[in-house]
């Protein structure tokens, strides 16, 4: 398939059509087959279930190939004698190209994963702009420190010490299916600014954004191994990426299960890793919140894409006074959402990424009320031919069930009447993720007192899910290990390495 195919919209009103990569690895600086071009993936529309195109199924013998020439880059005088300003320049260039072909990415991205296009061109493509840029400026400022050293044994010498920060190496950025091309910049934009080279695996669900990004470095002048692109399945293209010698990081989203199985895997080598893993984050709403925002903002906070988020607020705490009105509150937006395609300008919801991410949710969702959940709304999959699933708010929880525990990633909250405000930490931290929580309150007081006891990267006052590249982010517990966006970057992408020196105090009087 080449770059001048185009795949029709499954819904015509919006956009006539989608242009579509051309379905080639990006390998040392060229576009290339697979050594398998037989071996394909079939891409889906989440919105019909209609297949797309296909996409290369590669093998370990391909990562090896991509592998290789990251190595090569960064082990090249040319790569390592680049000056940082130039590697800034890179992702500037590139963020030109994603800027002039962001409407072309949004439409790809909302047809690969279903995701709404207005959010698309709102919200993940300007984040992926906004990325490269950042991460463009950040590439000159690798800070380091000049230490005066006390030694133990009295001799006449004097004794200095600087550190710098220098790259990894090789990063390997495995990227999820919800925000794809988003996270393939987030992934790839430290890792070149601060030096390392890159081999990017999309999720196999989601893979057309980040194959036409590597169309686009390529474009931009990128030198040939720094950034290269292999799709396939985790379980083979993701784990020889894993277990690779020359890989010295992992830098991975996605499933708490998976990135134990990485963490696990690594261990073997001790490459480093950034985990960022599920959640089960709380929305709190407190008795004095401002209900009018509130409401809305728990919503909001849930049913966004589906609920495909990992900081989604998938436990709605409540205080008492004030639960049933938010129930309702949160009920009745739950039913008034309305479902469809992605590209249809009245989608308020969009469907989930797979067949099998809907029947898990349904699954879930069933076993919850067959112990005794009520589903104050929805509860049930959508109509049409597309992977859809209602927006859901159950109550009527106890502690120990399946739905209040596990991460279900999808538009379903849960949602627990809390009568004593003195267990509102313990129900809320009663959870082995740590990932995002939210409180609403007009108390500042309470507000951060309560928000220094929540166990949690990061705690939203009077909002929720609002990320900022300036501010890192990650979680605690099973929400992952290591932080990513903002100065955090520096330590996720280099290494301290400090040089000592002994001089001779005299040689200052010759």
């Amino acid at each position: 398939m080449t770059t001048t195919d185009f795949a029709p919209l499954p819904e015509a009103a919006a956009l006539p059509k989608v242009r579509l990569p051309q379905g080639l690895l990006l390998l040392d600086g060229a576009l290339v087959e697979p050594l398998d071009p037989a071996r394909r993936i079939a891409v889906r529309d989440p919105s019909t279930g209609q297949t797309i195109t296909t996409i290369p199924a590669c093998t370990p013998a391909d990562v090896d190939r991509a592998v290789a020439a990251a190595h090569r880059c960064f082990e090249s005088d040319a790569w390592r004698s680049m000056r940082p300003l130039d590697r800034g320049r890179l992702l500037e260039r590139l963020a030109l190209l994603v800027e002039d072909h962001a409407d072309e990415l949004a439409a790809l991205e909302s047809l690969d994963s279903g995701k709404l296009i207005g959010i698309t061109r709102a919200i993940d493509l300007q984040f992926t702009i906004d990325g490269l840029r950042y991460f463009a400026g950040w590439s000159s400022k690798t800070p380091g420190e000049y230490i005066t050293l006390s030694p133990l044994v009295a001799e006449p010498a004097v004794y200095r010490a600087y550190t710098e920060r220098r790259p990894v190496g090789v990063v390997a950025g495995i990227t999820p299916w919800n925000f794809p091309i988003g996270q393939a910049i987030q992934k790839l934009a430290p890792a070149i600014a601060f030096g390392c080279t890159v081999v990017l695996k999309p999720s196999e669900e989601t893979s057309l954004t980040t194959l036409r990004l590597g169309e686009l470095i390529l474009e931009a002048g990128f030198p040939a191994g720094a950034v290269n692109i292999v799709t396939g399945y985790g379980h083979d293209v993701g784990a020889a990426l894993v277990e690779h010698p020359l890989v010295r990081k992992i830098a991975f989203t996605g499933s708490t299960a998976t990135g134990q199985r990485i963490l696990a895997a690594t261990a073997k080598t001790m490459k480093r890793v950034t985990l960022e893993l599920g959640g089960k984050s709380p929305t709190i709403v407190l008795a004095d919140a401002d209900l009018d925002r509130a409401i809305p903002g728990a919503a909001a906070a849930i049913f966004s894409n589906a609920g495909q988020i990992c900081t989604a607020g998938s436990r709605l705490l409540v205080e008492a006074p004030v639960y049933d009105r938010v129930l309702e509150g949160v009920a009745e937006i739950a039913q008034t959402l309305r479902l469809g395609g992605a590209f249809d300008p009245a989608t308020q919801v969009g469907p989930l990424i797979s067949a099998g991410q809907r029947d898990r949710v349904a699954g879930i969702v069933e076993g919850g009320v067959a112990e005794g959940a009520v589903a104050v709304a929805g509860g049930a999959t959508g109509a049409g031919e597309g992977w859809f699933y209602r927006p859901t708010v159950l109550a009527g929880l106890r502690p120990d069930m399946a739905v209040l525990r596990e991460e279900i990633f999808g538009p379903v909250v849960c949602a627990v009447q809390v009568a004593d405000p003195a267990e509102l930490i313990p129900i809320a931290n009663d959870t082995p993720f740590g990932l995002g929580a939210s409180i609403w309150t007009r108390n500042l007081d309470r507000a951060h007192l309560l928000a220094d006891r929540i166990n949690a990267g990061t705690v939203w006052l009077n909002t929720h899910n609002v990320l900022d590249l300036a501010m890192p982010f990650g979680g605690n517990g099973l929400s992952g290990i290591g932080r990513e966006f903002g100065s955090a970057a520096v330590h996720a992408f280099t290494e301290p390495r400090a040089v000592c020196m002994r001089l001779d105090p005299q040689a200052a009087l010759r």
